[in-house]
């Protein structure tokens, strides 16, 4: 005879038979019955498939009835089997998620954007970081999707390793990308980073700025190389001849150090830097040279972080959503998990340019 599996992981028992173990009695322990579903639905007195909703963290569901339920699982001590669940399913509800860095604005937001679209949607996140961007490291991290109970994967993939032939993620494993430039291989979610960085430049020369100086992310960043890239092309088209590089690696520190080499270019009335953080050590650097912000030289940020406008002064910038960033990687997953099958190409999430204090016409 085979047996049944209810949604919530239980093995419901058999008519009219009585609870397992031996009967209390001289000589032998009182052992109790673990709670079932129907105990709980019988407690709270609901259906068992609305046990078996509030359970799942389904949505859908009146407030006051998902807190009877809670109270009756608590009462009864009731504990749903997740690994019989999966088996029933088919699928661990879960969404596994490798990156490179928690160190960056970046990562961290799109990395909460998607635990909470995940959570929305019934999934759980097991994180995967990666300690240092390898082509080993990283094969060692999609070897261990395989491993693990998870539907599908999202890859925060900020630098150049999934350009590499010999690097590949496993066939059989649903995955969305994010940042990056793998869109003819895989599913990509990125901020429209060109887009961005345009209305960021021409802003500084719509406000009478002759050229725009770039304070850029490291050479190995695709968000980096790609906001770079797009200052270069929008001075072009406007026949400005774009001024010598300047590197930094994101952090504040390092905008700092290289704000001290910008503030000795007497020319230089106007910066985009890559993030905010970068812009917030320029300011720095800026100010300690006696560069006054936005009177002698304007500056522009990129990201919108939330102390941007807490800056002094208050920073210009280019608002990337996390959000919805996250969401749609969410989304990319669950839609090749339902339609069985892969996708490729890229998805642009829009940007804006949130204009404050730290811009200003050119001096004289």
């Amino acid at each position: 005879m085979r047996e049944t599996v209810d949604e919530a992981g239980e093995r419901p028992p058999a008519t009219g038979s009585a609870p397992t173990g031996p009967a209390p009695g001289k000589g032998s322990p009182t052992r109790r019955r673990t709670a079932s579903m129907a105990d709980v639905a019988r407690v709270a007195g609901v259906s068992s498939q609305t046990v078996s909703r509030v359970s799942n963290g389904f949505p859908g569901v009146n407030e006051e009835t998902r807190r009877q339920v809670l109270a009756a699982m608590k009462d009864l001590g009731y504990r749903p089997n997740s690994a019989a669940r999966a088996l029933k399913r088919g699928e661990f509800r879960t969404i596994g998620v490798i990156t490179f860095t928690l160190s960056t604005t970046g990562n961290v937001r799109t990395l909460e954007a998607i635990a909470t679209s995940a959570a929305q949607e019934g999934y759980a996140v097991t994180l995967l970081p990666v300690a240092v961007p390898t082509q080993d490291e990283v094969r060692g991290a999609f070897s261990r999707l395989g491993e693990l109970a998870i539907d599908a994967a999202i890859v925060i993939m900020e630098v150049h390793l999934l350009d590499e032939a010999r690097l590949s993620l496993p066939p059989h494993v649903k995955v969305v990308v994010a940042d990056s430039d793998a869109g003819d291989r895989y599913s990509v979610v990125d901020t429209d980073q060109a887009g961005g960085t345009r209305d960021a430049v021409n802003h500084l020369l719509g406000l009478g700025h002759r050229t725009v100086w770039h304070l850029a992310g490291p050479g190995d960043s695709y968000a980096a190389q790609r906001r770079t890239d797009a200052w270069r092309a929008a001075l072009e088209k406007e026949g400005r001849v774009p001024p010598p590089l300047v590197r930094g690696d994101w952090s504040a520190e390092s905008g700092y150090r290289a704000g001290l080499r910008i503030a000795e270019q007497a020319d230089c009335t106007a910066v985009f830097a890559a993030n905010d953080q970068m812009a917030l050590g320029l300011l720095r650097a800026l100010h300690e040279r006696g560069r006054r912000v936005p009177e002698d030289v304007s500056v522009v940020g990129f990201d919108d972080i939330a102390e941007a406008g807490s800056f002094q002064p208050p920073l210009t910038t280019v608002h990337q959503d996390f959000a919805e960033v996250g969401r749609r990687c969410v989304a990319g997953v669950l839609h090749q998990m339902r339609q069985s099958g892969p996708e490729h190409g890229t998805t642009l999430v829009p940007t804006r340019l949130v204009l404050r204090e730290s811009t200003a016409p050119p001096p004289g």
